[in-house]
C-alpha cells in the first residue's frame, strides 16, 4: 500500500469521527504486516478526560484482534469540521499519548513504525519515524519484554 492510500484510508476514518465539542475530526489508518489495514476515528466524550485520539483507537483494534506487533505504518490525518466534513490542509501529528501508544507496538512489534501525517485535505504529508517523534522512549523493553 502506497502512502497515499493509507492516507486516503485514515481520511474515509475521519469521516466517522465524534467530535462534537472540538469540532477536530482526526483519521487513522494502521498498516499490518500482512497488508491489511485497521482504521480508527478520535471519539469525544463530554467527560473531556475520557476522549480517544483516532490513533489510539486503531492501535487497540489492531490489539484486539491479536495484531499489536504487526503494526509498521501508520497515517494520521486531521482538520476542522466544515459542513459536516474535516478541512484543511497542515498535516496533523500524534499527541503525546499517542506517540507512546505507538511505541508499544513498536516494541512489541520489534520495529520502528513509520508515521505519514497529513491534513484533512490536500497532497502533500511529511514522514517520520516514530523514535524522531518519541526520542528516548519508554517501552517494553525497559521492562524485560
Amino acid at each position: 500500500m502506497t502512502p497515499p492510500e493509507l492516507i486516503a484510508a485514515a481520511r474515509e476514518a475521519a469521516r466517522h469521527a465524534h467530535a462534537p465539542y472540538s469540532r477536530f475530526s482526526v483519521g487513522a489508518a494502521v498498516l499490518l504486516t500482512d497488508g491489511s489495514v485497521v482504521t480508527g476515528a478520535n471519539f469525544e466524550n463530554a467527560s473531556y478526560g475520557l476522549s480517544l485520539c483516532a490513533e489510539t483507537v486503531a492501535i487497540a483494534k489492531a490489539a484486539s484482534e491479536g495484531r499489536l506487533r504487526d503494526v509498521s505504518e501508520i497515517a494520521v490525518i486531521g482538520g476542522m469540521q466544515v459542513d459536516g466534513a474535516a478541512r484543511g490542509s497542515d498535516p496533523v501529528r500524534p499527541c503525546g499519548r499517542c506517540r507512546q501508544v505507538l511505541n508499544e507496538a513498536s516494541g512489541m512489534g520489534g520495529r520502528d513504525i513509520t508515521l505519514y501525517c497529513a491534513g484533512a485535505e490536500g497532497d502533500g504529508y511529511e514522514v517520520h519515524a516514530l523514535r524522531d517523534l518519541l526520542p528516548h522512549a519508554f517501552g517494553p523493553a525497559d521492562l524485560g519484554l
